[in-house]
């Protein structure tokens, strides 16, 4: 089956998850897959939204993902004062210099994710791509736009994969360093590391989403 005009997938499409770095990857490859009742794919585009373009139009290019839901995820920086590493950032929509995506249900994975991850903040709006790490005073015009935090691959990731057909899309980010907890080396101090546990933790939130998105509409 295709996905229909609506953009909702069919009863067997695969769900792509999509993630930029190789410490990323190792975290969703380590989460559990409980709850997944569809393919799930687990994508490493490599950094910056050239790559994650790339990445994600090839794999969609595949017949065995062509009808694929796709959640973009992994690390962001946060923008707003009071976020803190661990936090979750979930996407109403990503934008860059493209335009803006909008993304499908995001109350649910707000729901499922404080399910999922229990005690951590979720945070909800615009999404902001860039091409390089914000630092300072970057951080402050990016707010001034609306947006709540920003990475390098989400925006590209969600528009390859419009771009790739019509589906659902999501995007759903870890706040590695935020304006008061800027970090130098990820990994490296508690606040990295509090980051790949959530990172761990999201996976089942993604299965309810996409699998209620397998559901007829009542």
């Amino acid at each position: 089956m295709t996905a229909s005009p609506t953009g909702r997938p069919s009863d067997t499409a695969p769900l792509l998850v999509a993630c930029a770095l190789g410490i990323e990857h190792l975290a969703l490859r380590s989460g559990s897959r409980a709850g997944a009742t569809s393919p799930v794919t687990v994508l490493r585009t490599g950094m910056g939204p050239k790559a994650a373009e790339q990445a994600v139009t090839r794999a969609l290019g595949d017949a065995v993902l062509r009808d694929a839901a796709v959640v973009a995820t992994g690390f962001c920086a946060g923008l707003a004062p009071g976020m803190h590493p661990g936090d979750l950032v979930v996407a109403e929509e990503t934008r860059d210099a493209h335009g803006a995506t909008p993304c499908a249900g995001t109350d649910l994975l707000v729901k499922e994710l404080v399910r999922a991850v229990p005690g951590r903040t979720v945070h909800t709006g615009p999404l902001t791509g860039s091409d390089h790490v914000v630092r300072g005073h970057e951080r402050a015009d990016l707010l001034a736009t609306g947006a709540i935090a920003v990475d390098m691959e989400s925006a590209a990731t969600l528009r390859a994969a419009g771009g790739a057909g019509r589906r659902p899309v999501a995007a759903v980010r870890v706040v590695v360093d935020a304006p008061e907890h800027e970090l130098v080396r990820i990994g490296t101090v508690r606040g990295g590391l509090s980051a790949f546990r959530v990172l761990r933790a999201v996976l089942p939130a993604f299965f309810e989403w996409h699998r209620s998105l397998l559901l007829p509409r009542r």
